[in-house]
């Protein structure tokens, strides 16, 4: 139960994704790692540990083996962000009731989740000081809520009330004149505060369930495989190949951004590395050919009230270890031999897998793994862990898919297998 209460620990401290990355590098520096810079030289070494961040909300780290001439890539990606509500430039709304925050949706939350609670205020501000800018993580618990309309008013609320982004979401800080403070900048005592990405969150920390095999937390997606995979990384030995975990932002909306998985920073890193080694054109092209990517976010499980909406044969429940996603049109780009290589992981460590696919007539969603791949061309697979309310203010996870996951991880980094081509066959 440990680990299930470091995870619960780190989705607390990690309300935005800048927090999320800063809590993964300070993990990463406790255990030696070195931080590298993208517009510095790199200065990697066979026997090192390194890590390099990306816009303060991405993070790609990398250990390497005591051999130069490594074989290729053992590459495990998750992502920081969750959806939500983001705070506009001009930020504040003022009726003449009420002082408001002018918001607009991240991603696609569960609006009624979000009414009716207190809610937080996080993200990253830059000030101007007299050296220039400054960059601060900001953290504001218990700032404003999101009320509901009541029920005398709306009398057709529990049928399925429609809710406007721009009318119902916006979230009250004060009645007006109580506070004396007119916008946000005051409220937070930060006059010269120049710009900011700034998000709502859900401030309610995480906790296990009385019977123990459950914990309800907020952004369990995809906070929990952002946590288990970084901790199999960390656990996992591997002499042939460059190990390699990456965090990215912005999979919520698509991944499109010079810090998402769509982005070049997996492909720049991987060519830095191979750069650092010597590796010529040619030599890259087959370490890469050599390489797995496992995406990791989080799986629906099957509903206890609505089974109807998950495929009779392909449905996923918690506490049964990992999923393995499948997708005919492949927005999971798992396939035959992926599977074949990621399930015999499992069995090395003795964690039970599951297949998990979507209804033939409902369209599932997509993950950063198909992303990726479309910059780094690799053999790939996309898991996850069985989960219940996904993009909901408030999720529901199992506490045995935790470990689950981390020793799955470190079986994969550290598994041995052979190349010979057209086919790998397994060691």
């Amino acid at each position: 139960m440990e680990k299930v209460q470091n995870l619960i620990d780190f989705i607390h401290q990690s309300p935005t994704p800048y927090h999320a990355i800063r809590t993964i590098t300070q993990r990463l520096e406790n255990a030696g790692f070195t931080e590298l810079a993208e517009n510095k030289p790199w200065n990697v070494k066979s026997g090192g540990s390194y890590y390099v961040v990306r816009d303060q909300s991405s993070v790609i780290c990398f250990k390497i083996g005591l051999k130069s001439d490594f074989r290729g890539y053992r590459i495990v990606a998750s992502h920081s962000d969750t959806p939500g509500f983001k705070l506009k430039p001009n930020s504040t709304l003022e009726n003449p009731h009420y002082m408001k925050f002018n918001t607009e949706v991240y991603g696609g939350p569960i609006f009624s989740t979000w009414m009716d609670r207190p809610l937080g205020i996080a993200g990253r501000v830059y000030r101007k000081t007299e050296k220039g800018l400054t960059l601060e993580l900001v953290d504001l618990p218990d700032v404003c809520l999101i009320p509901n309309l009541p029920i005398h008013f709306n009398r057709e609320v529990n049928k399925g009330a429609e809710l406007n982004p721009q009318v119902d979401m916006q979230a009250i800080w004060s009645t007006k004149g109580a506070s004396g403070k007119s916008d946000f900048n005051a409220l937070i005592n930060k006059n010269d505060i120049i710009s900011h990405d700034l998000f709502l969150y859900n401030r309610e920390k995480g906790r296990v369930l009385t019977s123990g095999d459950l914990f309800v937390s907020p952004r369990i997606d995809n906070l929990e495989c952002a946590y288990t995979t970084l901790e199999g990384f960390l656990n996992a030995e591997n002499e042939k190949d460059i190990l390699v975990y990456a965090c990215f932002n912005h999979e919520e909306i698509g991944s499109a951004t010079k810090q998402g998985a769509g982005s070049t920073f997996l492909k720049d890193v991987l060519e830095r590395i191979g750069y650092a080694f010597n590796k010529t054109w040619e030599e890259q092209k087959i370490a890469l050919a050599n390489s797995v990517l496992v995406s990791a976010d989080n799986a629906h499980a099957i509903h206890p009230n609505r089974g109807e909406k998950f495929d009779p044969t392909n449905f996923v429940k918690m506490n049964e270890g990992i999923v393995i996603k499948h997708s005919a049109r492949q927005s999971y780009t798992t396939d035959a031999f992926s599977t074949a290589l990621f399930q015999e992981a499992c069995k090395k460590a003795n964690v039970p897998y599951q297949a998990f696919a979507n209804r033939s007539d409902e369209r599932g969603g997509g993950t950063l793994g198909a992303i990726s791949s479309s910059q780094v061309s690799i053999t790939s697979i996309d898991i996850g862990l069985a989960q219940l309310a996904m993009h909901s203010a408030l999720e529901t996870a199992g506490t045995k898919d935790v470990i689950y996951m981390i020793k799955a991880i470190q079986s994969f980094m550290g598994m041995e297998y052979f190349v010979e081509q057209p086919n790998w066959l397994l060691k």
